[in-house]
Formats: C-alpha cells, sequence, structure tokens
C-alpha cells in the first residue's frame, strides 16, 4: 500500500487592490473641491451682506444690490453644478471603500456624503424650480422653508468638519495650501463687503430737483428724474408669479385710471385744454397725473401738449403693479400724490425677452424672493396713510388761479376720525373689532395657489390667500362701459347692504313738529282720507367706513326714490326717471352740490372751477339721515295705502354721461344720450297702511298684521334721533333738536346707554349743561354702560364750558392715553383722534391765562398747548383750528416768525365765506330744486297736491 500523502493547503488568493480615489476619481475630486472652494467664497459674501444688514438693523436700509442679485445667481449655478460630480464621486467613493477596515473612515464618509446631498436637496428644494412643482410638496409653507434655509445654512459647515475627520484617517491634508487659499478668499470677500457696505441701498426722499417737473402733483422720483415707461409697465412680468392679483387688478378701476377711462378721458382733457389756453401750457394739469396718468407723468410723456391720449403706449397703463409698489415713501397725509417713488431693482434679465434668460430670472426670484419682498411691498402699504395718497386732494392755486388750497375729496380723514378705525373716540356706534386700514374692506383675501400667495390665516395652515386687487368698491360706471357684467356684479354685491332705510314713523298734519307716531311695526296707524301726513325714513350707513358718498361725490348718483300705491295703482312718485334715464330733479340726493365761482354746477367733473359747495348732504359712518316725505292720503276707493323706499346709487349721472358721450353738448341743452349705466338698489323698505273706511280681505288684513322689522326698536329710535341731530346742524335747530330729544328719552326708556349718551349731546349743543352732566351720570349705569371715553370726552367739554379746566384735561387725557383691556382688545386707539386733541390743546391754552400772575406755570401750559396742537399737525398738517391757536401760543412767546407762519397757513384752510355767499346766492336763484335741497330741513312731495294747492 502506498502511504497517504496530506493534501497541501492551497495559498490564499490576493485580491488586487484598488484606491479609494484612483486617478479618474481623482480628476473628479479635484473638480468638486474647486467648484466647492469657489461656492465657499460665494456663499460667505452672500452670508456677510446677511449679516450687515442683520448687524445694522437700519430702517430703510438694503446692502442688497443688483451685484448682490448677480452673486447670488453664480451661487444657484454653482450648486447645481455640483450636484452630478458629487452624486457620483461620492457613489464611486462608498463603492471602493463601504468594506476597508478602517470602520471609523467609513461611518464618517457615509455622514459626509449625507451631509453633501442634505445640502444639494435643500438647495433645490429653495429653489422652487418649476419643472419639479416642489410648491405642490409645501415647500411655500414658511414654516418648511423656514427649515429647510436653516438646513442648508448649518449642514456646510458640518461637511467642513467631517471632511476633516474623513481626510485625517487618509492621506495628509494639505493644511498650508488650504490656507494660502482661504486666506486669498477672506481677503476678497472682506474687500467686496467693505465696498458693498460703503453704498447701502436706502429708500430715498424726493430730490427738491424734482418740483420742477412734477408740480403741482406732491408726487416725486427719489433722482428728481424721469422713470423709463418700460419699467413702470411690467404687468406682464408680474403675472408670472402674481396670476390671481393680475387678473383682479386688469379689472380694476386703477388699471382703467387713466385716459382708459372713457369718463376721465373727458374730463382731463378739459382741464388740459383749459390750462394751454389759460397758461400756455398743460402744467396745471400735473395735479391729476400724479394719480391717474403716472406712467405718461413720470416719464416724461404727460407735459407734451400734443400728447396722443389714444394711441401712446403709455395712454392705456393706468395705475400699473409697478407704480404703487415703487414707491417708497408717503411724505405726509396731504394727499395730492404726496409719495416719492423710485425705479426699482430688479433680479438680472428682468427685462430679456429671451425665453431661457426669462427662466433664469423667474428662478432666482423664487429662489430668493426676500429681496423682491423688501423691494415691492414695504411695511407703509399696509395702513391708510397709504391710500391717503391719491384718496385725498386738495385744489392748489395753479389750478383754479383762486386760492392756494381748497378742499377735495377726502377718504382719509372721515376713515380716520370714524367709529370704525377705532380712532374716533366720538362716535355714534363702534364695530365689535376695529379695521385697522382701508385693505380690509377694499382688498379682502381670497384663497390662491399662486406662487406669492401668502398664509394669512394662523389657523389654516395648509391654506393660501391673497388680497383681491380688484379693489371691490362703488365704480359700476366703468366696468359696464367696458361690457364686464360680470365685474359689474362684483361691485354691486359689495354695494348692497352698506346702508339701509327705515320708515321709521308718520306724523298727521304734515309737519315736522305734529304728533310722531313710530315706531311703525308690527302696528300701523290707519290713514284718514284726504288727511295730510309726514313720512318720517331714516337712511343709515352700515359697513361703510368713511362719508357716503366719498370719491367724486359731485358726480355720483345717490338718490331715494319712493313710490306710493293706493291699492294696486301707482299713487305718487319721488326720484323717478326721465325719457334719458334723468332722475327727477326733486328727489332727494345724497351727495354734495358743488359750484364754480358764478354759482353754475359743476357737472362736467371739472377741478379747475371748482368753487364751494352749495350743499353737502353725505352720510358720515354710523351715523343716519332723515329724510321726510309729504303726502295727502287718497280719498279713493282703495282700502290701503303702500309706501316703497329704495336708497339707488349709480356711478354717473345723466348730464355727465352726455358731456361724456356727445362732444356737442352743452350745459342745459337738451339730452341727446341715455344713460344707460347701471343702477343699484342699496337699501329698501316697504310698508302698508290700512285707510280708514275700508273693508280689507283676510289677506290684505294678514299682510298689514305681519309686517314686522328686523331692526331692534331702541335703535331705531336712536338712528332716528341721531339724522335729526345731525340735520339740526344746517339751521332749523330748535325744532329738531327738540324731536331728536323725544327720540333719544325713548332710547333711554328702552334700557340702552346711547339714549342718555345722545342726549347729552343734544343738551351741550342747546347750552343747558347740567342736563348734560346728569344724562352723562345716568349713562354710566346703564348695563352694558355707554362707551366711557365717548362720556368722558362730553364730560370733558361740559366741564370746559363750566371752567372746570382741570377737570376738562384730565377727561381728555384720558380719552387719548388711557389703555383698557376693552381698548386693547376691540383695536380702538383714540390717540389719533385730532378733535379730541383740538380739545385740549385749547384747554391747556385757556388754563394758561389763569397763570398771568405766575408766568413760570403760564409757561408750562403754553408749552402743553403747543406741544399738544404739534400733535394735531402730525395727523392733519391742514388743520385750521390748531394754525389758529399755535399762532395765539406763539405770539404769546415772542416768537413773531413762528406766530407768522402758523397765521399765513390758518389764512390759507380758511374758507372764503365772503366769496362763497354770492356763488350760493346765484344757485339759488338759478334752480328752484336746488335752492329748495339747499334748505336746512327739505320736506319732499309725495303724491299728487291736495285740492287747495292744484294749479
Amino acid at each position: 500500500m502506498s502511504p497517504q500523502v496530506e493534501p497541501q493547503p492551497s495559498a490564499p488568493v490576493r485580491r488586487r487592490y484598488v484606491a479609494v480615489v484612483g486617478p479618474r476619481l481623482k480628476v473628479l475630486l479635484v473638480c468638486v473641491i474647486a467648484l466647492v472652494s469657489v461656492l465657499t467664497a460665494n456663499s460667505l459674501y452672500l452670508g456677510a451682506i446677511r449679516v450687515l444688514e442683520w448687524w445694522t438693523r437700519e430702517a430703510g436700509v438694503s446692502y442688497q444690490n443688483w451685484f448682490y442679485m448677480v452673486m447670488f445667481g453664480l451661487h444657484l449655478a454653482l450648486g447645481l453644478l455640483l450636484i452630478v460630480p458629487v452624486v457620483v464621486f461620492g457613489a464611486i467613493h462608498l463603492r471602493h471603500a463601504y468594506n476597508r477596515p478602517n470602520r471609523g473612515a467609513v461611518r464618517v464618509g457615509y455622514c459626509l456624503f449625507g451631509c453633501c446631498l442634505t445640502v444639494l436637496i435643500t438647495g433645490v428644494l429653495l429653489m422652487r424650480a418649476d419643472v419639479f412643482r416642489f410648491e405642490n410638496l409645501g415647500i411655500t409653507d414658511p414654516r418648511l422653508r423656514s427649515a429647510a434655509y436653516w438646513a442648508h445654512v448649518a449642514t456646510p459647515v458640518l461637511a467642513a468638519w467631517l471632511y476633516v475627520l474623513h481626510r485625517l484617517a487618509g492621506p495628509r491634508i494639505q493644511w498650508r495650501s488650504g490656507l494660502r487659499w482661504g486666506g486669498v478668499a477672506g481677503i476678497a470677500v472682506v474687500l467686496m463687503v467693505a465696498l458693498h457696505s460703503a453704498h447701502p441701498q436706502r429708500s430715498q426722499v424726493g430730490s427738491r430737483e424734482g418740483e420742477q417737473y412734477f408740480e403741482p402733483s406732491s408726487a416725486r422720483t427719489a433722482s428728481g428724474n424721469f422713470i423709463p415707461a418700460r419699467t413702470l409697465m411690467m404687468d406682464q412680468y408680474c403675472m408670472g408669479c402674481h396670476q390671481d392679483n393680475y387678473d383682479g387688478w386688469f379689472h380694476s378701476v386703477h388699471h382703467f385710471s387713466s385716459f382708459n377711462n372713457e369718463p376721465y378721458l373727458f374730463s382731463v382733457r378739459e382741464t388740459r385744454q383749459v390750462a394751454l389756453e389759460r397758461d400756455g401750457d398743460v402744467k396745471a394739469a400735473r395735479w391729476c397725473a400724479g394719480c391717474h396718468d403716472p406712467v405718461p407723468f413720470f416719464s416724461g410723456a404727460f407735459d407734451d401738449p400734443e400728447f396722443d391720449d389714444v394711441h401712446h403706449p403709455t395712454a392705456h397703463a393706468g395705475i400699473t403693479c409697478t407704480v404703487c409698489h415703487a414707491i417708497t415713501e408717503v411724505h405726509s397725509t396731504r394727499g395730492n400724490a404726496d409719495y416719492v417713488i423710485e425705479e426699482p431693482i430688479h433680479y438680472p434679465f428682468a427685462y430679456s425677452t429671451n425665453d431661457v434668460l426669462q427662466y433664469i430670472n423667474h428662478q432666482l426670484v423664487k429662489a430668493k424672493p426676500d429681496f423682491h419682498k423688501r423691494t415691492f411691498l414695504k411695511p407703509f402699504m399696509q395702513t391708510a396713510e397709504f391710500c391717503s395718497t391719491c384718496h385725498k386732494v386738495s385744489i392748489p392755486r395753479e389750478l383754479n388761479h383762486y386760492k392756494d388750497w381748497l378742499r377735495g375729496q377726502n377718504h382719509y380723514d372721515n376713515f380716520l376720525l370714524s367709529g370704525v378705525s377705532g380712532h374716533n373716540a366720538r362716535a355714534f356706534y363702534y364695530p365689535d373689532v376695529a379695521e385697522q386700514n382701508c385693505n380690509g374692506c377694499h382688498m379682502p383675501l381670497q384663497p390662491s395657489q399662486d406662487f406669492g400667495a401668502g398664509y394669512f390665516d394662523p389657523t389654516d395652515p395648509r391654506g393660501r390667500y391673497v388680497h383681491d386687487h380688484l379693489f371691490p368698491a362703488a365704480n359700476t360706471g366703468i366696468a359696464h362701459l367696458r361690457d364686464q357684467p360680470d365685474i359689474v356684479e362684483r361691485h354691486a354685491e359689495f354695494l348692497r347692504g352698506s346702508l339701509r332705510t327705515d320708515i321709521v314713523g308718520i306724523r298727521e298734519g304734515g309737519g315736522i313738529d305734529d304728533p310722531l307716531t313710530a315706531p311703525l311695526r308690527p302696528d300701523v296707524p290707519v290713514l284718514r282720507r284726504g288727511q295730510r301726513y309726514l313720512l318720517e325714513v331714516v337712511l343709515r350707513t352700515l359697513t361703510v367706513g368713511h362719508f357716503f358718498t366719498q370719491g367724486t361725490a359731485d358726480s355720483n348718483e345717490v338718490w331715494v326714490e319712493a313710490t306710493a300705491w293706493a291699492g294696486d295703482r301707482e299713487w305718487g312718485r319721488s326720484g323717478g326717471l326721465g325719457p334719458h334715464g334723468e332722475v327727477d330733479e326733486w328727489a332727494h340726493f345724497v351727495n354734495v352740490y358743488m359750484l364754480d365761482r358764478e354759482g353754475r354746477r359743476i357737472d362736467r367733473r371739472n377741478p379747475q372751477d371748482i368753487f364751494t359747495p352749495l350743499y353737502n348732504r353725505q352720510i358720515p359712518p354710523g351715523a343716519a339721515q332723515v329724510v321726510h316725505y309729504e303726502f295727502v292720503a287718497p280719498d279713493t276707493d282703495a282700502p290701503t295705502f303702500t309706501i316703497d323706499v329704495k336708497l339707488k346709487y349709480r356711478k354717473f349721472d345723466t348730464v355727465y354721461m352726455n358731456y361724456v358721450k356727445d362732444p356737442s353738448y352743452v350745459a342745459g341743452a337738451a339730452f341727446t344720450v341715455s344713460n344707460d349705466l347701471p343702477i343699484v338698489t342699496l337699501a329698501e323698505d316697504r310698508l302698508t297702511f290700512p285707510l280708514e273706511g275700508a273693508r280689507l280681505s283676510d289677506e290684505e288684513a294678514a299682510r298689514i298684521a305681519s309686517q314686522a322689522s328686523s331692526i331692534p326698536p331702541w335703535q331705531r329710535w336712536n338712528d332716528y334721533g341721531i339724522g335729526l341731530l345731525l340735520e339740526s346742524r344746517g339751521g332749523s335747530e330748535r325744532g329738531l333738536l327738540r324731536q331728536a330729544t323725544v327720540a333719544f328719552e325713548e332710547v333711554e326708556r328702552l334700557g340702552h346707554a346711547h339714549g342718555p349718551v345722545n342726549l347729552a349731546r343734544v343738551h351741550f349743543r342747546e347750552g343747558r349743561l347740567q342736563e348734560a352732566a346728569e344724562a352723562l351720570q345716568r349713562a354710566a349705569t346703564f348695563d352694558p354702560p355707554a362707551p366711557p371715553w365717548t362720556v368722558a370726552w362730553l364730560t370733558g367739554l361740559v366741564n370746559k364750558e363750566l371752567g372746570r379746566l382741570d377737570e376738562a384735561i384730565l377727561q381728555f387725557r384720558g380719552v387719548l392715553e388711557d389703555r383698557t383691556p376693552e381698548r386693547d382688545r376691540r383695536g380702538f386707539d383714540f390717540s389719533k383722534d385730532y378733535v379730541v386733541i383740538n380739545e385740549l390743546g385749547q384747554a391747556y391754552f385757556e388754563r394758561s391765562k389763569l397763570e398771568r400772575s405766575h408766568p413760570e406755570n403760564q409757561e408750562v401750559f403754553l408749552r402743553l398747548a403747543e406741544e399738544t396742537f404739534r400733535k394735531t399737525l402730525a395727523l392733519d398738517s391742514e388743520n385750521l383750528t390748531a394754525h389758529y391757536v399755535l399762532s395765539l401760543v406763539y405770539a404769546q412767546f415772542g416768537d413773531e416768525e413762528a406766530a407768522a407762519r402758523h397765521r399765513t397757513e390758518h389764512r390759507k384752510y380758511l374758507p372764503d365765506y365772503n366769496a362763497q355767499d354770492r356763488a350760493v346766492a346765484i344757485a339759488r336763484r338759478a334752480n328752484p330744486a336746488a335752492d329748495r335741497a339747499a334748505q336746512a330741513t327739505v320736506i319732499h312731495a309725495l303724491g299728487p297736491p291736495p285740492p287747495e294747492e292744484a294749479p
């Protein structure tokens, strides 16, 4: 047997060594390191600018400019270039190294690669690139975006530390080369930041040089120079991210504010023509352009007398997106376009027509919207002061060649001094929570999925909204002329319910002092046939935050149409329409009847001729107006008498539309054009009375018995009393105040504190100060009590009249300065009520007179008066009372220069009463209907005249 041979063990198979970073991979690594190096320097520069802005915290300063945006674009480009090299290098490197024995280095490598992926992923998410539609994944949520941003900022720092740990396990790090590179990059970044910080972008004030271009408008450009029209006409560019805002704006009257608005075109053409014939140029019409025609105005085209207002590219721009959002400062609340606008800095390629470059520009905006938002959305744009720049005007001498100042439309002050805004301590009614600015009503939130939509409701973290840029309000006329019934309806819906009508009472005998039956419903009296009656109708503003109507109050057409039926037959009408849609001139109008200096009505929207109002029948917010209708109960076989009262609105009256549509039309001529503008019924009330001796059917009796009012009885009495109180200011004071007293006594009897508070107002007007004080004491005992701020104001007035100046000062200061949980909860801040501020200033001034024997004490009170009236002028620089008393205060100080300055301002704002008397007298003689409407108490006829008065 041969011996067994033991098998020999085979030698181990040796694997071929593969370097974790081979020659080819090393080339890729060098590319990655080079890109990371440049990106690091770029990131340090961008971060340093952000830190510089945070460090200075100076209002109105931004260190981000066009170069910064270029560097940010480079940041995005470098980041995108890194994606493929990093992912490829990381994947190959991990495949080569995942089973190496140095497990610590492998684990650190995994973490490093994870950090790199996090940086890249968060960067792409923050870009919000259209191609990936990441906004649908919720990255527009500010909380998710904030988390992604800080992850993108923090992970590079972590990655740098992990890279050092990873390399410590491998080849030696070239520290010297790295430090040299870092030093050069650091010096470059420091130099760029130093140069950058020397020239921050500030919200500039207007240059004095700008006045020669823009007077008599108060608008200014920041540089004093023109702004290119293309910069102001970038609405299509804005539409890319703000489609819903664009759609609203496109149909808004802001868009059609200029020569693309047919009624305005007629008006501004006349103003330009009058100025050209009178002055030799059209500069006076700049007063219009600062608000209505900003694009041709700021680009320099408006001053051309031959300006083509139909075909010029700027003629149809209106108030563009850029015009509003490029405003950098509101100088004051004087209005007349008192703002500063500057040419905004856009991201690179904003003006390019190349699709690729446009795409890059949009991605820059989406990746870093903060700069864009800071440029185009300033905090003051959320205030009523911003709206005041164009929704408050005064007429200067350059326009009318008469006075340096005449008051025009003024939404701002009567909103500020309203209960709606929470700044008026003297209002009749207050909302549960104050409306802080105009946007709350005129820019309501609407759901939107636009890129620019925001999260306005903290209780709805997934709901995104934009503010409605249609600005729903009252101009149904322009939308109708553009054949847009859907937009007309949007405005009409906004108007409906803003006021209400209430047939509140009836007086047998037909006189204002005859016995009153009120409130009507559910009980209604039986009318005696052939008897004269006076119907009392109340108009009350509900959701209006300013006078109704405001704006173009001379051409807005608001009237009451009252119709009476004897049974089923029409018995009489007031406020009906004529054959061309003209309203009965004897109707009750809620308007301003404006005159020129020759007593002619301002009926062409001709601001250069505005002189004085014949009457002003606007209704304050949260207040009421009483309309009186006289009729004789029909002596027929009709069983019932029904009255229907409608408050109607139309944007322009028939006279003006004839001017607009017929170039040959002249004042007083027969109408050639019918007014087909939409009429909106704002409010309506209807009431049926049984007639004496009539046999009613069961159906008629049930209908009369079922009539009811949804308005609480105390409020009906209160509104009626408010209307009479306001009407009494026109002249028929004693009788109307007596009737108002009766109404407010009924409110008190029904258990509401409004009764004694308003009785105190009546007693104070009548000089019955002790009774006013007693009424205020009663008001405080009700549950709920009267508003303490209103009680304090009225108590202060009473004490001031009684000479108790120290008590009055304490009460006025309490109104202005006290903070209570209720005021805070409801958003009320009465420190802006400059009527109360003026009362306090006058009390200080009167108090100083009692200290004439103590000069030091007298000076203290005079200084307090000065400080107080300066607060008024900060809110209303045109305030007549403040300028007058300050002239007296400075005269006491011996500062004749300051006293003379305020006397000059007082004369500027003081109405020209003598001139008004002449114009008013001419108008009243020439127009019987206007003459009657100008009376303090107007009684309108409803129905045929009684036999003894028949012609």
